[in-house]
């Protein structure tokens, strides 16, 4: 365990990831191409700023989105950089190359990953950066657990839910639900952390917003990744425990401290070794500062 009641499972020793005693919420999206943009999403209170050189930039601006967020990671870490992570969604092994020993790269984010040896690849062209597969596909789904345990290089697993929706041919938000719990499960048998919730395309339906990340909660995922800084505050909200979810993580964690091994509440909970566990977990991401 490490040194505070950590809201998703600690990885091996030889394993880092991000503090487990406060765990990333939000996740920001941003073009490369677009600097001006990077320097305000890194002010925009994200707990992660992503530098997208993928989707988000048109084939003809590609080499001056690498160079300016090559020019942006070499400087040396500024405050700024040096407190919001900066993560970077390549678009290939160019990217990689010119992108990996920089300072002020926190993590490649890798998109349309579908076998372990894609990561092994980019692990050995960057050793020593983390690394955040993206599955968008049905066979990436398949290949969800050997992805996930790849190499200690691996930090968490996503979907690209876009992608994804249109390789399966879904519609409705209700036919995502099997790939996302099938990536919680396989973060969870890798011991990753939870999963981070796909981007919500509609930045002006902000009650959509918190219904789909409702949603995505309730699977196990922790957090979401979002395209507008409007988004960020709801999928806050969202992800932390409410106030009643807090109160009842507390009497079952006093209720512990008191009598060892399974035990009955005063209200008729029942009460063990997992439910004390997850009590704790609570009460850790509500404690996020």
């Amino acid at each position: 365990m490490t040194g505070c009641d950590t809201p998703f499972p600690p990885l091996p020793e030889d394993h880092p990831q991000d503090d487990p005693c406060r765990p990333p919420l939000t996740w920001l999206y941003v073009p490369g191409d677009r600097p001006e943009v990077v320097a305000k999403a890194l002010g925009s209170g994200a707990d992660v700023v992503i530098v997208d050189l993928e989707d988000a930039v048109a084939p003809d601006r590609k080499e001056y989105a690498r160079s300016a967020t090559a020019e942006l990671l070499g400087d040396q870490v500024t405050a700024a950089h040096d407190a919001v992570p900066v993560h970077v969604r390549v678009h290939g092994e160019d990217d990689i190359r010119a992108l990996a020993g920089l300072p002020g790269l926190a993590a490649f984010r890798l998109p349309k990953i579908t076998h372990a040896v894609s990561v092994h690849h980019v692990a050995a062209v960057a050793p020593g950066v983390p690394l955040y597969p993206l599955l968008e596909s049905a066979l990436a789904i398949e290949h969800a657990y050997s992805i996930a345990s790849a190499h200690h290089a691996v930090r968490g697993i996503g979907l690209g839910e876009a992608d994804l929706r249109a390789d399966l041919g879904v519609r409705e938000d209700a036919g995502l639900d099997w790939p996302r719990s099938r990536v919680v499960v396989a973060a969870r048998a890798a011991a990753l952390p939870p999963p981070v919730q796909s981007v919500f395309p509609d930045v002006r339906d902000l009650d959509g917003l918190w219904a789909s990340c409702g949603r995505g909660r309730a699977l196990g995922m922790l957090g979401r990744a979002a395209i507008h800084p409007r988004q960020l505050e709801v999928i806050e909200r969202a992800f932390r425990p409410t106030a009643e979810e807090i109160e009842a993580a507390e009497q079952i964690v006093a209720a512990s401290a008191v009598e060892a091994g399974a035990l009955a509440l005063p209200d008729g909970r029942f009460v063990d070794a997992a439910v004390v566990a997850s009590a704790r977990r609570t009460i850790a991401l509500a404690g996020r500062a």
